[in-house]
């Protein structure tokens, strides 16, 4: 089916309106300045129209039923995440009186009131998409249950199930002039309950109850041994009996709130960041509420006392929810074991010259560079390996790292400490404000710290975005520098369900890079350093890549057209953005492969005729950072840990690498081609910074670039197992057939 998502939303104002619509109509004489602020789309906006796309793949009938119900919890996991990061912050700006207009023309306000409207409109989209995804469940016999299609063993066995496991986790708190106002805990879910003493009609009391979901305890409680739920929340007002006997139940009414998560503080003040941080994190669990939801129909008296008492404003910060709260609890439901209702399962194949046993270092040195692609290649024997090797290797003298998020489990981390265990100097680079990651950094810091480990937290005033992995072994001919440089994190759990790429090498070049990289992140240091293959920044990643799209526009011409491709997940920096505009006007083909937040507008006449952003959805989530420079022919990839956002730019350490091995090259221009040219997970956006679905003219080209890469990733791997089989059956000393 051919979708387009709704316009996008218009300008602040009518100044914006109206050079918007010179910008779009093909008639107008006047070109816009590269200045206008029509010519930049809203960052806020913008992701909001990727998690359009993300619903629709809730809607596409071509996707299995459970993957549906898992892009719905995507979906409201991220508009979650949107209230507390991205609505905090603007409503901080407002309360803090500021007035400045971004460069594409609005007030923090005026983001405010656009992007309220369009959640609306995706949480409206959202219930009815789960609407549609149930009844498809219900017949395969899965369903959610309300309490009125229970029979009376099920209603007596959720009672008992619930007395015994949950009923003593419940603690009801009245709201009456001897008890005030409760505390609301982020995205909590809690039940308003309007009680009546037996015998006095008039005299009422509210009470509220959270609902306790986590630590153990499942949002969906399963009937017996079917696929049948039913919502705890469903379970605890239809037994309020238990809580407060023989009152009188007048209302039982659903609510949940956000907070807002931006309780950063000022770290070139602080005497000690890690005491810094835990501060942050327990401001964040008091910060102000930037949302409530309630359920439909609620009483307004009562609907009135919440917003009052959690100091919202009753017509733009209440959403009412004609439906299930909380849907990122869906997940629960998603990841039944129903493979019949599932994607096929993907299973990560070894790189092809990691099939081979050998000292990883060994294979490097000979047949490296190693490109990984994340998740059709294996994390656990790439990444994970190279430490675990590192660790144990006795020639290996040093490790450094950073570390930005990593998973519960984790084995990178656990390299680290045996690696410091047997005598290794370990040096890790440890991120402690990673977002909504502060307290597990945090853990993970304290116990490398108590294992020997040497734990530094970055540069004052700059986070430490950068992938990076640096072992120092002592080869044959003297200390050797290996790397792993990549564009994702160190973490198992997003590996299998992000696309990133990652490279090791022994370049020599690139290892003094990562030496000097070091250096600075340990003591922050920054005169006189150099860098000959590395672009980190903030020092130098902004300047080479205005540079680097400077020349292509200079090197243009009709008899050597210039190319740009960048594959990034947002596209936010004004001065990139006008840097690619003015490419574009000059001829130069621009190809943007962008995620989520995107400020550029393709197809403007006279701007950008000669660009593209396509938007690619699938089951992985893209992460890849890749720049592509035709430059004349002498072409130039470059992979890394930064997306062109100003933040990663100016005020992050990030890290790109140039890729320079033709076979690797070879590699991302496949990847790159694949994307580009996808029928099946590809949106095109318009011009107006709407996006359009493209159509599969046949059924062969049906397939997405996804499925594409895992193929290709597949047929690499077997290529190698046989050719591997053969190498060792020509060894000395074996039988051949």
């Amino acid at each position: 089916m051919t979708t387009t998502a709704a316009p996008f939303s218009g300008n602040a104002n009518a100044a914006n309106d109206e050079a918007t619509a010179n910008a779009s109509d093909t008639s107008a004489t006047t070109v816009p300045t590269l200045d206008d602020p029509s010519l930049f789309l809203n960052r806020e906006l913008t992701w909001l129209e990727f998690n359009k796309r993300v619903l629709h793949e809730a809607t596409d009938t071509r996707v299995p039923l459970l993957e549906r119900l898992k892009f719905i919890a995507i979906v409201s996991s991220n508009l979650d995440e949107f209230f507390m990061k991205r609505i905090g912050g603007l409503k901080q700006q407002v309360g803090a009186g500021m007035s400045r207009r971004t460069v594409d023309g609005r007030t923090a306000q005026e983001q405010i009131d656009e992007c309220n409207q369009v959640v609306r409109e995706i949480e409206a989209q959202k219930l009815t998409a789960l609407v549609d995804v149930l009844e498809g469940l219900r017949e395969h016999d899965i369903a959610i249950l309300n309490y009125d299609e229970l029979d009376q063993a099920d209603e007596a066995y959720l009672r008992d199930y619930y007395y015994q496991n949950i009923f003593p986790l419940v603690t009801p708190q009245a709201i009456d002039p001897a008890h005030p106002f409760p505390f609301i805990s982020n995205l909590s879910l809690n039940l308003l309950v309007q009680l009546r003493y037996p015998g006095k009609t008039s005299k009422t009391t509210l009470t509220r109850i959270k609902i306790p979901v986590g630590a153990g305890i499942p949002r969906f409680l399963k009937i017996h041994n079917k696929n049948h739920f039913v919502r705890l929340e469903d379970v605890i007002s239809h037994n309020l009996d238990m809580l407060m006997p023989e009152m009188e139940v007048m209302s039982c009414e659903l609510f949940r709130v956000t907070r807002n998560a931006n309780t950063e503080r000022n770290e070139e003040h602080a005497d000690d960041l890690l005491i810094m941080i835990e501060s942050e994190l327990r401001d964040r669990r008091f910060a102000p509420i930037v949302r409530m939801q309630v359920q439909a129909h609620m009483d307004s008296v009562h609907r009135g006392m919440l917003a009052a008492e959690l100091h919202l404003d009753e017509e733009i910060d209440v959403y009412e929810v004609n439906g299930m709260q909380a849907m990122r609890d869906l997940f629960e439901l998603a990841s039944l074991d129903l493979p019949e209702l599932r994607d096929p399962p993907h299973q990560a194949v070894d790189h092809p010259e990691l099939k081979d046993s050998r000292n990883i270092f060994h294979i490097i040195r000979e047949r490296g560079p190693l490109l990984l692609q994340h998740p059709y290649e294996s994390f656990g024997t790439s990444v994970e390996r190279f430490l675990r090797e590192a660790s144990q290797d006795p020639k290996v003298r040093a490790i450094k790292m950073t570390l930005y998020r990593t998973s519960s489990d984790s084995q990178v981390v656990r390299s680290l400490i045996r690696a410091a265990q047997n005598g290794k100097q370990v040096t890790v680079v440890v991120e402690l404000k990673a977002r909504f990651d502060e307290a597990a950094n945090i853990r993970w810091a304290n116990r490398m710290e108590e294992a020997g480990i040497h734990v530094t937290y970055g540069v004052v005033g700059l986070k430490t975005h950068s992938k990076i992995i640096l072992v120092v072994r002592n080869d044959y001919g003297g200390l050797k520098r290996y790397l792993h440089i990549g564009t994702g994190n160190y973490h198992a759990g997003t590996a299998r369900l992000y696309s990133d790429l990652g490279i090791l090498t022994n370049d020599d070049n690139l290892g003094r890079d990562a030496t000097e990289l070091f250096n600075y992140l340990t003591t922050g240091y920054t005169p006189q350093r150099s860098y000959e293959k590395l672009l980190p920044s903030p020092k130098m990643l902004k300047q080479a890549l205005l540079a680097k799209i400077d020349r292509e526009r200079k090197l243009h011409s009709e008899e050597n057209p210039g190319l740009i491709q960048f594959k990034m997940n947002a596209l936010e920096d004004a001065d990139i953005t006008r840097a690619l505009y003015e490419a574009s006007r000059d001829g130069v083909q621009v190809d943007l492969i962008v995620r989520d937040t995107c400020r550029f507008r393709p197809g403007l006449p006279g701007v950008s005729e000669n660009a593209k952003v396509v938007g690619i959805v699938g089951r992985f989530l893209e992460h890849t950072r890749i720049y592509y420079f035709h430059n004349g022919g002498d072409e130039e990839y470059f992979i890394g840990s930064a997306d062109a956002m100003k933040r990663n730019l100016e005020s992050r350490v990030e890290v790109v690498t140039p890729v320079e091995d033709p076979k690797l090259r070879e590699n991302l221009r496949f990847l790159l081609d694949t994307q580009l040219q996808d029928q099946r997970s590809a949106w095109d956006m318009q011009s107006d910074g709407s996006y359009l679905q493209r159509q599969p003219e046949s059924d062969d080209m049906i397939i997405g670039s996804q499925a594409l890469l895992i193929a290709n990733t597949e047929k690499r791997a077997k290529q190698a197992t046989k050719h591997l089989r053969g190498k060792r059956a020509k060894r000395p000393g074996r039988n051949l057939r």
